[in-house]
């Protein structure tokens, strides 16, 4: 990258939402136990499901199932289907009962619109919930675009998702800076022709901060705006 990523202005910010805005593992880990209990299957210990977080609720089923040895089961669809529901269903109704944002979080979103930056989020999140967590934690009006797992057939790390966030947000992918948590955001900045910083104490799928091929580090996002010249 031709300038440093921590200390440059950019025009737009784009967030991953789970393990880099907020810390949410608590209730997705409560819903996934519901559904595993629906499956008469033992629950899961958060700390597993901080690892499998980040790429949609289908795929965090299938992990839980693979990690009982029952992976087989979901391949019926109106089991699939049911545990689903069960999982959307208990994580609706908790979405925010012990998920909350990171410390400093709001304080940077909003000098970082004090500053005239544009804000958006991309996540494989659903749309409903990532639109209900974000009210629910106060941080839905600082962005101007939210590109969620079903806004379009592609999901992160396909660039789409963020490449849509760019045009709504009217900034170019060379003027915006991706912030995320995982080699999966990496990849997708990385696809899309955007600067990638990582936050260190994310959803990283198990892999060490320093391997994840971000262009920088930080330990919160105040530390990003911290460093940023501002615009």
């Amino acid at each position: 990258m031709p300038r440093d990523a921590l200390t440059s202005a950019y025009r737009a910010y784009l967030f991953d939402l789970d393990g880099t805005l907020v810390d949410s593992a608590p209730d997705i880990n409560s819903a996934l136990n519901a559904a595993l209990s629906a499956a008469a299957l033992p629950p899961v210990d958060e700390s597993l499901t901080r690892h499998w977080v980040g790429y949609g609720s289908r795929v965090l089923l299938e992990q839980a199932f693979t990690h009982h040895g029952v992976a087989d089961r979901l391949a019926n669809e109106t089991e699939m289907a049911r545990l689903f529901r069960v999982f959307i269903d208990h994580y609706s109704r908790h979405i925010a009962d012990a998920s909350r944002p990171y410390p400093g979080v709001a304080e940077a979103l909003r000098e970082l619109a004090a500053r005239g930056a544009k804000l958006g989020v991309v996540t494989n999140k659903l749309a409903g919930l990532s639109h209900q967590l974000l009210e629910a934690i106060g941080l839905h009006r600082f962005f101007g675009a939210i590109v969620c797992g079903d806004s379009l057939p592609q999901r992160k790390p396909d660039p789409a998702p963020a490449l849509l966030a760019c045009r709504l947000l009217d900034a170019k992918p060379s003027e915006t800076l991706f912030v995320g948590d995982s080699a999966t955001d990496v990849e997708t900045a990385r696809n899309a022709g955007c600067a990638i910083v990582c936050v260190r104490d994310g959803y990283n799928h198990g892999v060490a901060p320093e391997a994840l091929g971000a262009d920088a580090l930080v330990d919160s996002l105040l530390e990003l705006v911290t460093r940023a010249h501002s615009g």
